[in-house]
């Protein structure tokens, strides 16, 4: 983490929903490095605030909060004198998605709404908004619902009246190593020395690790002005050569040897794509791009923008995960060793506390 980046939230008093989640816990865990009034955490996991409590030991700012997004008098409450918020609370998983769409649509898209309608009500400064790669161009209930909560964000800023609360949203790839995965999958997977199930041969992803993800939610907060969809520049991989390089490299830990381990192709799964797309054609258009990053501002009110070192897209473009850089097989294990090695250590220490329980 470039430790210049959160120096915005010094003194500050934050919200995080869905602070109990993957993403959540990991600016939970970054934004107290820089001395917050108060980081208030909330979940409708019960279980996972409590895991997390623990982790985090006993500190004065923390407040962790059961509640859920869907009930808008409780993030009303939350949200009394908080400056920011990141809004993490989501449903994310694909397929269960397409099996509960209108529970998709209760939590991404009215609990967006109810958490804007709360930062209004509470006058909070800056709101960002998690988004996905699934919202560019979707195919599928979450992606659909993901575009939703991109827009209602943007367009909360042209109806705020004299409420200083400004609201935009970060677009993420796969991020390695967060909990349901594919990382996450494939290695409990291995750990049973079960078959490795694998969707299609040709299947590209973007890839990010939870670090660089949390980098591009605490750079937005310095550069946003309102309305901009943040998109950092990532590669992409194939899911074989992933799940081929987890196997090579994971199996020998639990005690397997990668031969005995199979590999089988189930398809892909309802709502999925061959190819992700991180930023459509016509976005591109009025996109800026940093070294790091781009930007897609909002289409209204865009005058008097400044974003330092920004210049217009060379050639817009869709931005899709077979037409980006794509990491070499040989490279995968670089990419992924560290993650393999972090994630073993998470699963041995859960199965030591599980026992201990006992």
């Amino acid at each position: 983490m470039n430790q210049r980046l959160g120096t915005s939230l010094r003194k500050q008093k934050i919200l995080v929903t869905g602070g109990a989640g993957s993403l959540g816990s990991s600016i939970v865990k970054e934004a107290i490095k820089f001395d917050p009034d108060i980081i208030r955490i909330l979940d409708n996991n019960e279980t996972g605030l409590f895991e997390l409590e623990r982790n985090l030991g006993d500190r004065g700012n923390l407040r962790f909060l059961v509640g859920d997004v869907r009930d808008k008098s409780r993030m009303i409450r939350a949200m009394e004198n908080i400056d920011v918020v990141f809004h993490t609370a989501a449903l994310k998983h694909v397929p269960l998605c397409e099996y509960n769409p209108f529970e998709a649509v209760q939590t991404n898209v009215l609990g967006t709404q109810n958490v804007i309608d709360a930062a209004l009500a509470c006058d909070v400064g800056k709101i960002v908004n998690l988004s996905s790669d699934k919202a560019t161009n979707p195919v599928n209930v979450m992606g659909a619902t993901k575009l939703l909560t991109e827009r209602l964000m943007t367009c909360a800023n042209f109806y705020r009246g004299y409420k200083r609360t400004i609201f935009f949203s970060v677009r993420f790839g796969n991020v390695l190593a967060s909990r349901g995965s594919v990382v996450d999958l494939f290695l409990k997977q291995i750990s049973k020395g079960q078959t490795i199930e694998t969707t299609d041969p040709s299947m590209t992803r973007f890839v990010m690790r939870t670090s660089d993800a949390v980098d591009l939610v605490f750079k937005s907060l310095e550069l946003a002005h309102g309305g901009e969809i943040f998109i950092l520049k990532m590669p992409a991989l194939r899911l074989k050569d992933l799940a081929e390089v987890l196997l090579e490299e994971a199996a020998p830990c639990y005690g397997y040897k990668p031969q005995d381990i199979p590999v089988s192709e189930i398809g892909m799964r309802p709502g999925e794509k061959l190819h992700e797309e991180l930023m459509t054609e016509s976005e591109a258009a009025q996109a800026l791009e940093t070294e790091d990053m781009f930007i897609v501002p909002p289409q209204i009110e865009l005058r008097h923008r400044q974003y330092p070192g920004a210049h217009k897209v060379a050639q817009p473009r869709s931005y899709t995960s077979d037409r980006t850089t794509i990491i070499k097989k040989e490279d995968v294990t670089n990419v992924v060793r560290s993650l393999i090695e972090e994630m073993i250590i998470g699963v041995r220490q859960q199965a030591k506390e599980g026992k201990a329980r006992e």
